[in-house]
């Protein structure tokens, strides 16, 4: 939410000192222009994407108006989920929680947890991982080798919408030229007319030069970087998986394996270690409390 307050921010300082030095606001609104860049640029979208990176760029962008979901909450949950699983593998065996993996969806542990449930990426992360330690035989190397595959795989793919929308904000000035020299052409087809009329063509065709800069650098270019955020904050998310699976498969305590990922949190948005251990020793009933 606040990309979008700083785009607003953005048009209201650019039209407000417009109106500063007595510009006519009515100039600017020129409906072809308008029309010949974003139709342009919406073209040069899909010419240059495959459909699938094109329902990625409207979830990234949807996503930027949500905010980011990996706050110090969602990882307080995640690790209280993580400490569950692992506390019933370590008292029951690994064969225990064979049903949970199998069987996420109807898991005790993970329907406590619907943002888990309800993200199959992370799901499958996890669940395809702790499936590999449950069958046996696979050193905990190969696991991470597997996982850090997958987040490697998973990051790339991720990356495309944003790549999509910083390559459609480059082509914006270019668009704006392309709409200007457009605004020029018919200006010089009025030549011989009244004074006031050239001047109004002449500004129209230089508002398309405005828009396309404006588009690029005001609008289009933060939204990609909000989107790359995003997607490093995801990323980061990942990794703290990765860390305390890892760090179980090897052997260590559910407790220990815990507070490991929790160091590797970034810290703007670290729980203590007291939150952990109050939010890790509380009754199963608890994590439905914190989901709220």
């Amino acid at each position: 939410m606040i990309s979008i307050v700083g785009i607003v921010i953005v048009f209201g300082a650019v039209i407000g000192g417009f109106l500063m030095e007595k510009g006519q606001l009515a100039v600017l609104i020129q409906p072809a222009e308008v029309v010949t860049i974003v139709g342009a640029a919406l073209g040069t979208l899909l010419a240059a994407n495959p459909i699938h990176v094109i329902k990625g760029l409207i979830g990234g962008l949807t996503g930027i108006l949500k905010g980011s979901p990996y706050n110090k909450q969602r990882y307080l949950e995640t690790l209280k989920m993580m400490f569950d699983l692992f506390t019933k593998a370590r008292k029951e065996g690994l064969v225990a929680i064979e049903g949970d993996i199998e069987g996420a969806d109807k898991s005790p542990i993970f329907k406590a947890h619907p943002k888990f449930l309800k993200d199959h990426h992370v799901k499958d992360f996890v669940c395809d991982t702790m499936r590999m330690a449950i069958t046996g035989g696979v050193l905990p190397f190969d696991v991470d080798q597997m996982m850090e595959l997958d987040m490697e795989v998973h990051h790339q793919t991720s990356g495309m919408p944003t790549a999509a929308l910083s390559t459609v904000a480059d082509a914006l000035p270019g668009l704006g030229i392309v709409a200007a020299v457009l605004g020029i052409v018919i200006t010089m087809g009025a030549l011989g007319g009244p004074p006031e009329e050239i001047g109004h063509k002449v500004a129209a065709a230089l508002v398309g030069t405005f828009l396309g800069i404006l588009l690029c650098y005001g609008v289009l270019g933060p939204l990609a970087s909000a989107m790359t955020k995003i997607n490093e904050e995801e990323h980061a998310y990942y990794s703290i998986l990765r860390v305390v699976m890892l760090a179980f498969i090897k052997g260590t305590s559910p407790i220990l394996a815990v507070e490991l990922a929790r160091r590797a949190i970034p810290a703007h948005i670290r729980p203590s270690f007291q939150e952990v251990e109050k939010a890790c020793r509380a009754k199963a009933a608890a994590p439905t409390a914190i989901a709220a």
